[in-house]
């Protein structure tokens, strides 16, 4: 009994690190337990978003009984702020202070945009909804107002958070920390929405006030212990002499190196081709291939399912010197095909061929997005990490917020259109609403494929056997 207990012990023991998840994210210079803690403000990030794109969202527009386009807008506005990733992620490469911390000081004021926004929020929604005294436009614009800063903040905290781990990891093992912050972005996101959703199971002003209150100082309570000693004190790179380029030199300094403009222009078009069906796939199952309630709400697990394979995929492949470009266009090709199966699953009424097509939505638009924030971090130099990050944040984001408010758009003009017979009636209206929506996510990545093409090996340095690729900021 004792000789099999320790065999048991020596196999555990003795285990590769390639079936452990995340044992070999850890090095000597960012030990597992300090790793963890950093991968807390993924968590912050994450009860913010599922507040204003799912709590929030219908709060505003069910109990509080606001009109839509005011809430979409207000929800927009988090996604507009996107392009600022890019400067803040430049500020943070060239920050100048006499402490010797570059992204700290990022971390910290975006933490503090973060909790103003929700601690302000519930009040902004009181003076929306309720009779008072002042103008009628005080309660929208403080509302918005909140908006704004939790919006602000954290795109601000995600970008130098992620350009923090990008110091700290080494270049070994960089690709497993990726995995291990984008699973703590996921497990936040599905602990929140769970935990949103018991709190305000009986729904009322003071219960709303006590939520949004209480994740305003989660959200500070997770980032001072995420950031608490992290970045080591470098005095020479924060020094006020220190000769700081102008952002516009800056970037055009990242923008000429190996036809980035096409890169992020590949990067644009085909994130939107992979993001108009958020909202779409729950409807389209519901709506045409009749699923019950439950069947659609896993259609996040099977999409999410096929993500994560191909990030595991794609960090074995560009760590034995794949070229990225080839993997994001790869996506592209898997992801046309997911949509034509999505299509083909109407007309034969196929719940299983919708599944398998969303699937590869998943799967597509993970080697896509690996593959395109590589290249995009090997044009960038070590000290243009954060540039490189706010760049492919800020057109990812861009694009999808753009994407998904034309996927709504589009498929309510398609349905009218094709109700006023300007669509063949033969075809079933809501069908060839849908369907035209997912022709034109298609079109997308073609067009994607297309400019990806002449990037191929000439953006693209040949990496060092066995380096993994550079740190994401994904699920943006």
């Amino acid at each position: 009994m004792i000789i099999s207990r320790q065999r048991f012990i020596a196999s555990v023991q003795g285990a590769s690190t390639r079936w452990l998840p995340f044992a070999d994210a850890a090095s000597i210079e960012l030990s597992m337990p300090r790793l963890l803690r950093l991968a807390l403000f993924q968590v912050s990030v994450a009860i913010s978003v599922v507040l204003l794109t799912g709590t929030l969202n219908r709060i505003m527009v069910v109990e509080l009984a606001q009109p839509a386009w005011l809430v979409s807008l207000m929800v927009a506005i988090p996604l507009l702020l996107a392009p600022a990733r890019a400067l803040i992620g430049y500020r943070s490469d060239h920050h100048r202070s006499y402490l010797g911390w570059r992204r700290v000081p990022y971390l910290w004021f975006g933490t503090l945009m973060q909790f103003g926004g929700l601690a302000i929020m519930p009040f902004a929604l009181i003076v929306m909804t309720e009779p008072h005294n002042g103008p009628a436009f005080v309660g929208p614009a403080a509302a918005m107002l909140a908006f704004v800063l939790v919006g602000a903040g954290l795109h601000t905290t995600q970008t130098a958070g992620l350009a923090l781990a990008t110091d700290l990891a080494t270049a070994e093992t960089r690709s497993k920390v990726v995995a291990l912050l984008y699973i703590s972005l996921l497990v936040g996101t599905i602990i929140a929405s769970l935990g949103f959703a018991w709190l305000l199971t009986d729904f009322n002003y003071i219960r709303l006030i006590k939520v949004l209150q209480g994740a305003a100082m989660a959200t500070v309570v997770l980032n001072l212990v995420a950031l608490w000693k992290q970045e080591p004190r470098r005095p020479d790179l924060t020094h006020h002499n220190q000769v700081r380029p102008k952002f516009r030199a800056a970037w055009r300094q990242f923008s000429e190196r190996g036809r980035t403009s096409r890169l992020l222009l590949g990067l644009g078009v085909g994130t939107m081709g992979f993001s108009m069906q958020d909202i779409l796939l729950e409807p389209y199952g519901a709506e045409i291939l009749q699923m019950s309630v439950s069947e659609t709400t896993s259609l996040t697990a099977v999409w999410a399912l096929g993500m994560l394979i191909a990030f595991v995929v794609s960090a074995r492949l560009i760590s034995d010197s794949r070229d990225p470009i080839r993997l994001a266009a790869a996506g592209c090709v898997i992801g046309i095909f997911a949509f034509a199966t999505v299509i083909l699953a109407a007309p034969i009424s196929s719940v299983l061929l919708f599944y398998i097509g969303v699937f590869g939505i998943g799967l597509g638009s993970g080697f896509f997005a690996v593959g395109t924030l590589t290249a995009v971090m090997a044009l960038g130099e070590e000290s243009q990490a954060g540039l490189a990050l706010g760049a492919w944040g800020a057109v990812s984001a861009t694009a999808t917020g753009v994407a998904v408010f034309a996927g709504g758009a589009l498929r309510d003009l398609f349905a009218t259109l094709s109700l006023s017979g300007a669509i063949d009636p033969l075809l079933d209206d809501a069908v060839a609403a849908y369907g035209a929506v997912y022709h034109l996510e298609i079109l997308l990545l073609f067009i994607s494929l297309i400019a990806l093409g002449p990037v191929v090996r000439k953006a693209w340095q040949q990496p060092e056997k066995n380096k993994p690729f550079g740190l994401a900021d994904f699920p943006a």
